[in-house]
């Protein structure tokens, strides 16, 4: 998967609202393919955010999630300059992350 993930972090009033757009395939492990063999599941099991440095949120996730996951949260605390960065690992081990400035 090469694909990098989207992240946005804006500052406004003592907090960052933090976007992020996760390129990934997420399977369920319960489609078929064209020739009736069941497609293994491979999703997003962890998104971990951290805040200058800081872990700040992690989420559990499981095959209900939709493929190319958007996640939006706030971060209290931060502001213009900070450094935010986002985390996930998914059920193959495979694992990605993408780091921004609050702008």
């Amino acid at each position: 998967m090469t694909e990098r993930m989207r992240l946005r972090a804006q500052a406004s009033g003592g907090k960052a609202t933090v976007r992020v757009l996760m390129a990934h395939e997420m399977e369920t492990g319960q489609r078929k393919d064209a020739a009736g063999a069941v497609i293994p599941a491979w999703y997003i099991q962890q998104v971990s955010v951290r805040h200058n440095g800081q872990v700040v949120m992690t989420a559990y996730w499981g095959t209900a999630i939709s493929k190319n996951p958007f996640l939006q949260f706030v971060v209290k605390g931060a502001k213009a300059g900070d450094r935010i960065a986002v985390t996930w690992v998914d059920n193959r081990g495979a694992t990605q992350t993408d780091e921004t400035t609050v702008g």
